[in-house]
């Protein structure tokens, strides 16, 4: 039987708990996943995954994609020395910790820059991918760095937002870049910091199911005040319960 890894990638709104939803899942694959090769990348510029899930990086994708540019410039090399090289660099950048593997995306390269070293690196962690069983993508506000950075393909997709009429928007509108942008088997939505349960969509959500609400966290809230990581939650915190309700409703748990 081949071998599926299960891509989970996360977008919506900004401001509204993504990273600390991202870590609840990578924690809760680790815990109840403990034979599973787990992968996390951070592919947020602000590197606030690393934070909450405890890692301290030490060399992001943009570096090395700087180190592998700088090697190439006015050199003929193979492909495949580039994409080896590459592979190699990608794995020691790599931080491992807790159970799973973490990876930072790191700043944004500038317009025009490194474009055929980015697709080098696209070509390499898609090579990766196939090496663990689950990777957890913790994305900017919208979705095209993920398709344009990091891959063009996922599993799940899940759309983060708060209550507000903005947040809801904003998740509608990345739906349709996503679904020209990004191939993907399934996606929900989770809406996270729910002040007012009773004012919950009571249909789909830009045609999505909505996988779950997610109250208010004060223990989370004043954990990342504190700069603690999310295996310093209970389990029964709000962010840890809401995020096994979407993987289970997904099947992925």
């Amino acid at each position: 039987m081949e071998h599926k890894t299960v891509v989970i990638a996360l977008t919506g709104k900004g401001g509204v708990g993504k990273t600390s939803v991202s870590a609840a899942i990578v924690r809760l694959l680790a815990e109840k996943k403990p034979e599973a090769r787990i992968l996390a990348i951070d592919a947020d510029p602000a590197v606030g995954l690393a934070t909450a899930l405890g890692v301290t990086v030490t060399e992001t994708l943009d570096d090395i994609r700087k180190r592998v540019a700088a090697d190439v410039s006015g050199k003929l090399r193979d492909t495949q020395d580039i994409l080896a090289e590459a592979r190699f660099r990608l794995f020691e950048a790599m931080a491992e910790k807790r159970g799973f593997a973490f990876l930072a995306i790191g700043r944004p390269e500038a317009a025009g820059c490194y474009c055929a070293v980015n697709t080098y690196l696209r070509q390499v962690i898609s090579l990766l991918i196939n090496d663990f069983d689950y990777v957890v993508i913790d994305g900017e506000a919208g979705i095209e760095q993920v398709n344009r950075r990091v891959m063009d393909k996922v599993t799940h997709l899940l759309f983060l937002s708060d209550q507000s009429k903005k947040g809801l928007q904003v998740i509608e509108s990345i739906k349709k870049v996503a679904d020209e942008l990004v191939m993907y088997d399934r996606a929900g939505v989770v809406l996270n910091r729910v002040t007012r349960p009773e004012l919950l969509p009571r249909g789909p959500i830009a045609g999505m199911e909505l996988l779950c609400a997610v109250g208010p966290d004060e223990g989370q809230a004043e954990d990342d005040m504190q700069g603690l990581s999310v295996f310093s939650l209970p389990p029964d915190s709000p962010v840890l319960s809401g995020a096994e309700t979407a993987l289970v409703k997904l099947g992925i748990l």
